[in-house]
């Protein structure tokens, strides 16, 4: 059995669309056991034969601060769910709950893995290939050295090859322009760091990338900062919300907007579906000693659905291990140095 801790008081709507999304996975995969966190008043019409509820008396809003999550509310049920992870009751934890305080807890609770400074949040975006693009971080980390590009790298490179099961997904930078002397001193360190790996077979670097190259899919990861991350998860949601707005109002318009809706409507609501970002729902916090999954606060069932499904494929396939597995591979590389330190290592790693 695969089994998940689950926090159904977390995001915006809390049991009213965790516990029906909850009922639909259970029914998709009957090795899998939920434990349902939360307030059991909340959670009494629940039932389930593999299912039971772990009663946590408190919540964590959306927008309570990190210090309340971490150090007032010590029996929320997005702290309890984690909880279950750090205990072995459960192989992983997921919630719609305030990010913050869901990173802050996690990592206090579970710890990084060793050779990792900083977790990550990983996400998948859709791409023109039917596909969809790893995208990491977004928004845990708004400031980033080029060491932690590099292992955010590493850790992208072990959750794709689970999600696609490839042993050498290509990895991306994010950067202004392809050209390796473009964008700031800390993505070029980034960028010969990255190059080091590709030579020490720790990586698949196919170079920098443009924004752009999330959509076309030109890598299988592509790695940037949190600030960056996040402006970008937000602009494709954005587009999804307006390709969904474009749909509802050509239907309501006058009969001639009416009948060219009819006529292109299969195309139309193909696009609208590959750019449904409830489809992608699910980030994996990554980097840490235990998997923790965070879904959009704002999740209908269907979205939140996904990422159960994503943390069951997660656990299902030891990720887990596979992280730990090419972080120790690449140990040697994961190791702040100073500047001049990291590009004689790359400059050594190309040759003569």
């Amino acid at each position: 059995m695969i089994v998940l801790a689950v926090d159904c008081m977390g995001g915006d709507h809390g049991p009213k669309v965790t516990l029906p999304a909850c009922r639909q996975f259970l029914d998709h995969h009957p090795d899998a056991r939920l434990l349902l966190v939360g307030q059991p008043e909340a959670l009494k019409f629940f039932s389930h034969e593999r299912a039971q509820v772990v009663p946590a008396t408190e919540v964590v809003g959306m927008d309570d601060s990190v210090e309340t999550a971490l150090r007032r509310k010590k029996d929320s049920s997005l702290r309890v769910a984690i909880q279950q992870v750090k205990d072995g009751a459960a192989q992983v934890a997921v919630s719609a709950g305030n990010t913050g305080a869901l990173m802050a807890i996690a990592r206090y609770l579970l710890k990084t893995l060793e050779g990792i400074d900083r977790p990550a949040i990983a996400t998948q975006m859709p791409n023109d290939k039917g596909g969809a693009t790893t995208v990491l971080d977004l928004g845990a980390n708004v400031d980033c050295s080029a060491e932690h590009l590099l292992q955010f790298a590493v850790m992208g490179s072990a959750l794709v090859s689970v999600l696609k099961n490839d042993s050498q997904p290509t990895v991306g930078l994010l950067n202004i322009g392809e050209e390796a002397i473009k964008g700031s001193d800390e993505i070029k360190r980034a960028g010969e760091l990255l190059r080091a790996a590709a030579a020490s077979g720790d990586l698949n670097f196919v170079g920098n990338v443009e924004g752009n190259d999330i959509f076309k899919g030109s890598a299988d990861i592509v790695v940037c900062d949190g600030f960056v991350g996040n402006v970008a998860l937000k602009a494709s949601e954005g587009l999804a919300a307006m390709i969904a707005g474009f749909l509802k109002e050509e239907f309501s318009r006058n009969i001639f907007t009416k009948l060219a809706a009819i006529v292109s409507y299969p195309v139309l609501k193909a696009l609208q579906r590959r750019t449904d970002h409830r489809r992608y729902n699910g980030a994996a916090l990554l980097g840490l000693r235990g998997l923790v999954f965070k879904s959009h606060g704002s999740a209908d069932a269907l979205a939140f659905e996904q990422a159960l499904d994503r943390a069951y494929d997660a656990a299902r396939n030891q990720l887990l291990e596979r992280v730990q597995g090419r972080i120790a591979h690449a140990a040697p590389l994961l190791i702040p140095q100073p500047a001049g330190v990291a590009n004689a290592v790359a400059d050594e790693s190309r040759g003569p």
